[in-house]
């Protein structure tokens, strides 16, 4: 299956709050789901028309990715299409698929059944039948009935070979603009057929759209752990999940070696598989010498939004015979769920012994193990 592809994201999209093309979705910016979903359907190129002046931020949020290049579009969705047309390298008769930005659930099934088509017509493009009975109004007062018999709502991509797509905007002679390249086709004499759409295949186009779009990403939950360990030290306070607890001694680290909270950040990037805390901050770098663990904490929470996920509870668990963690386990919940934006029921904070057994038990040192569970958007699979 050989094919080409379109995707035009030079509007403003200012009903939806403007910039609806880079705004993230499940973890990733609309327009690399359009993108990736070409290219991983096996398209030999992608041209992205973007408004002027926008080249740079597309090559930021594609990063990564081959096989597309990005065009200045118009004023007008066709003089868009035509840049993007203008842009291709594809021979004559290749399927041209022409798809909006706004519809980032695109799925192979559908390029695949859209790519067919043009077997034996001359466009094809995915459509749902009407569900919902119609109405014209007036002034805000129904006035009258619009059967839907027959009604079709189109979406994106529209699919047509490029020598059919290009031949019909050349001979549009319609005073309007047209609404979408299907209406090009079929004025110029062209069969097109519609294909079975997909409802996941929504345009983004107001601002509560982005969350209807999330509640149909297919989600998994992850779970990661952490242990950390720190020795005892001279000292006169001890900082234990984001709280300074006072002590006849302090745990030794490079930075304020907060056992729970280091633990915690593991468990965290363990969740997203982003490695350990230690990766991210180095302990042979000084600038992290004696610096406050919630930083960590909060870097790791970052990376969890950044990648779309949600934390939905965490659980610390301290192992030491000295100092008594109960007095204070309230306040070291209430620190967490204030650093992780979490409700107080998602954190958990306790505390054991090991019976005076090992190192623990010696009193040399102290150890921490961390559990949390993370909502993350699923590998691609539509």
């Amino acid at each position: 299956m050989r094919f080409s592809g379109i995707i035009v994201a030079a509007g403003s999209g200012s009903r939806a709050g403007g910039d609806k093309q880079w705004r993230a979705l499940g973890g990733k910016p609309v327009l690399r789901w359009s993108v990736e979903a070409l290219l991983n359907a096996g398209a030999d190129e992608v041209v992205i028309v973007v408004a002027p002046g926008e080249d740079a931020r597309a090559a930021d949020v594609l990063a990564g990715l081959s096989n597309w290049r990005s065009v200045d579009g118009g004023a007008a969705r066709a003089d868009s299409v035509r840049a993007g047309l203008a842009a291709l390298t594809c021979p004559a008769d290749q399927p041209v698929l022409i798809h909006d930005a706004a519809r980032p659930l695109l799925s192979q099934a559908v390029i695949e059944r859209l790519v067919g088509a043009l077997n034996e017509a001359d466009g094809a493009l995915p459509a749902l039948p009407v569900a919902d009975s119609l109405r014209r109004g007036e002034n805000g007062r129904m006035a009258g009935v619009v059967e839907r018999e027959g009604l079709w709502r189109a979406q994106t991509p529209q699919a047509f070979r490029r020598q059919t797509i290009e031949a019909a905007y050349a001979a549009w002679t319609g005073a309007d603009a047209p609404t979408d390249e299907a209406v090009v086709v079929e004025r110029n004499g062209g069969r097109v057929v519609l294909i079975e759409g997909d409802q996941r295949l929504m345009k983004l186009t107001y601002p509560e759209d982005f969350a209807m779009a999330e509640a149909l990403l297919p989600r998994q939950t992850r779970i990661g752990s952490g242990y950390d360990v720190h020795r005892w030290g001279p000292g006169g306070s001890v900082w234990l999940c984001g709280v300074e607890v006072a002590h006849d001694q302090t745990l030794i680290g490079h930075s304020d070696a907060d056992v729970g909270l280091h633990a915690l950040t593991d468990a965290l990037l363990g969740a997203i598989a982003e490695g350990d805390i230690g990766d991210h901050f180095p302990p042979s770098d000084p600038k992290w010498k004696g610096a406050a663990s919630d930083r960590f904490l909060q870097h790791a929470a970052e990376l969890v939004t950044a990648r779309g996920g949600r934390i939905i509870n965490v659980d610390v668990t301290l192992i030491c015979e000295q100092p008594k963690v109960k007095p204070h386990r309230q306040a070291m919940r209430e620190r967490i769920a204030a650093i992780l934006a979490l409700p107080l029921d998602a954190v958990s904070v306790k505390a054991t012994t090991t019976e005076g057994l090992g190192f623990t038990g010696r009193g040399e040192g102290m150890a921490a193990q961390a559990v949390a569970t993370v909502d993350m958007p699923a590998p691609q699979a539509l």
